[in-house]
């Protein structure tokens, strides 16, 4: 309650006192009537309140003062009461209420006793605070294992406001508090039962159920427990430096779950989650890095392993780990007059595969002349491969002849010392090609870009790349994804139109092929964005043609009626996805486009 103004009503008392001096003639004769005021509430607590009174007028004397108080309403002296014992030459006083109940409204009046009895001031009233909850711990901590236990509590007194949390708080210090590691169970009166995790193995453990509320946060007493051993943690980390039959493995013992760690190391083998009863290296004790490196290992082999570590309460394992040992690959650069004998990585090389039992091959475009293979780049015998004189290999062997320029497949084997050199004549065949099944409409060889490629007008259907005009020599494709196998599904054809064609054997065993129909489409063109005009093959130019009317917009280049593949931005370096290309004049245009170098032309007619 505000302080009342305390000057303002001396100052009524005293002019009341002028104004009545002006109608007696005796100034002694005249006394007040007692007044006295109740002024404030100060210093509130859970259990005590200061309470100010103030005395206006004494009258013929005050015998006691102090403050009156009670849960009701307009307390007197009959109830509860705490009188002044202080200086009663002073108006002013106060007195200290004790004794209350928290969180309970009260109210309290200044009295004064007189001759003529009491008096009291104004009511005022007030509301002691809360305090924090009272709360048990449950006696006994159960489920104890390595890393977690259960206990509990109960909230019995919410202390005068609302429980917003509650749970446990333990430490491995006496006397946690909530700063420490806590449980989260809820709000309000009752019982909970609380689950600590995060324990460490063989420590004891101190616990206190706790609850909060506005006044702060209540503790049960104190209960102890002890962890017993729990597993240890391991880690399996890398594989690392994997040859064709070894590997390094490397792993961690992190921590020894309270125990102590008496055998660590390795498991392994061709099955996935390897235990102790399959394949074990054993690297010692205790925690830390370990590193092991497996050996006499299969060739293109797919291992499993896993750290263990092994203490009291027993064997735990890190992740499940796979690395595959490499292959018997042989890789030949092939050294020559095409190169002028830059035995570098440079020269092209042929490659075998996990697959080809050693054989290895590539294509490669040479020029009249010779070569011969190599392993590495030193010239030393063991390390260079020529003609045996016989059509063989051996160690360094005669210069191979190359008989002609052309585009070659190359193959080798070092288990049988065995060598090939073809000269290829690739193109496509099948009934959606110019010459149906029988004959190949060949392809060209790009130097620059190291790939064949045609033009041709497909019809619906299939087509294949065939070489040399033999079955022996031909490429498919299972998925019709633009990727090759030998051998593979014939490639689909859907619509009838001029194709750009592409087939890349740059890459040893690694082949790759493209079919595409063009058109131009944008806001430009008769179709907007919604519809290709589609593009010819012009023989003479060697370029894609159409020839249309164009309105002021953007326009692209695209593939297949499809936004899978586009080309746009620099019209003399075309990018896949490129920006839009602006048409500035409406008018009739001749749009030119090599999708080989990505260029082209825009000419208005």
């Amino acid at each position: 309650m505000k302080r009342k103004n305390i000057y303002g009503s001396l100052f009524v008392v005293l002019l009341m006192t002028i104004i009545g001096s002006s109608c007696t003639e005796d100034m002694s004769e005249v006394r007040l009537d007692p007044a006295i005021e109740t002024t404030q509430s100060m210093g509130i607590s859970s259990d005590s309140a200061v309470i100010e009174g103030f005395v206006l007028t004494e009258g013929t004397g005050f015998t006691e003062r102090g403050v009156c108080y009670s849960t009701t309403e307009n307390p007197t002296v009959d109830d509860n009461k705490v009188e002044y014992t202080g200086d009663t030459d002073k108006a002013a006083f106060n007195v200290t209420l004790r004794g209350l109940d928290y969180a309970t409204p009260y109210y309290a009046r200044a009295y004064g006793i007189g001759p003529n009895g009491v008096v009291y001031g104004e009511q005022m009233s007030f509301t002691t605070l809360p305090v924090v909850p009272t709360v048990t711990t449950m006696e006994i901590v159960s489920d104890i294992t390595g890393n977690s236990a259960k206990s509990g509590g109960e909230v019995t007194v919410a202390g005068g406001a609302e429980v917003t949390a509650r749970g446990v708080c333990f430490s491995t210090e006496e006397n946690p508090t909530i700063e420490d590691q806590k449980t989260d169970d809820g709000e309000g009166l009752g019982e909970f039962v609380s689950t600590l995790t995060g324990l460490k193995g063989n420590t004891i453990y101190y616990v206190r159920a706790y609850a909060t509320n506005s006044a702060g946060t209540g503790y049960g007493l104190q209960v102890t427990f002890k962890t017993p051993v729990d597993a240890p943690v391991v880690v399996t980390s890398s594989i690392d430096n994997v040859t064709k039959t070894s590997a390094i493995i490397n792993g961690e013992v992190t921590y020894d779950g309270g125990g102590t760690v008496t055998a660590r190391g390795f498991v392994w083998g061709t099955s996935e989650n390897p235990t102790l009863e399959d394949n074990v290296l054993n690297s010692g004790d205790g925690v830390g890095v370990i590193v092991e490196e497996l050996t006499e290992l299969e060739m293109n082999t797919t291992y499993y392993v896993r750290a263990f570590a092994t203490n009291e309460y027993g064997t735990a394992y890190g992740e499940n780990i796979s690395f595959t040992t490499l292959a018997d690959i042989t890789k030949f650069w092939i050294v020559g007059n095409y190169n002028e004998w830059d035995n570098s990585d440079n020269a092209e090389f042929i490659i075998s595969t996990a697959e080809s039992n050693g054989l290895a091959e590539g294509y490669v475009y040479l020029t009249a002349g010779e070569i011969k293979l190599t392993t590495d780049h030193s010239w030393d015998d063991a390390h260079t491969f020529g003609d045996d004189g016989s059509g063989g290999l051996t160690n360094p062997g005669n210069n191979i002849p190359v008989p002609a320029d052309g585009y070659y497949r190359i193959q080798a084997n070092l288990s049988d010392m065995t060598y090939s050199l073809i000269a290829m004549q690739w193109g496509v065949v099948g009934n959606a090609t110019p010459n149906g099944w029988d004959v190949e409409t060949l392809l060209t060889y790009d130097s620059s870009l190291k790939v064949l490629k045609g033009a041709f007008h497909f019809t619906v259907g299939e087509f294949k790349f065939r070489a040399n005009g033999s079955w022996d020599y031909n490429y498919g494709s299972d998925a019709a994804d633009g990727t090759l196998s030998a051998g593979g599904e014939n490639i689909p054809v859907d619509f009838e139109a001029d194709y750009a064609v592409t087939l890349d054997l740059s890459t040893p065993n690694e082949y790759k092929y493209s079919a595409h129909r063009w058109g131009v489409i944008g806001s430009a063109t008769p179709g907007e964005w919604s519809t290709d005009t589609d593009m010819t093959w012009d023989e003479t130019n060697q370029v894609f043609t159409a020839t249309l009317d164009m309105v002021v917009g953007e326009f692209k280049f695209r593939a297949d009626d499809a936004w899978d593949y586009d080309l746009g931005g620099d019209i003399n370096a075309l990018t896949p996805g490129g920006a839009n290309m602006a048409i500035e004049e409406a008018g009739n245009y001749t749009i030119t486009l090599d999708p080989w170098n990505n260029t082209a032309t825009l000419t208005k007619n």
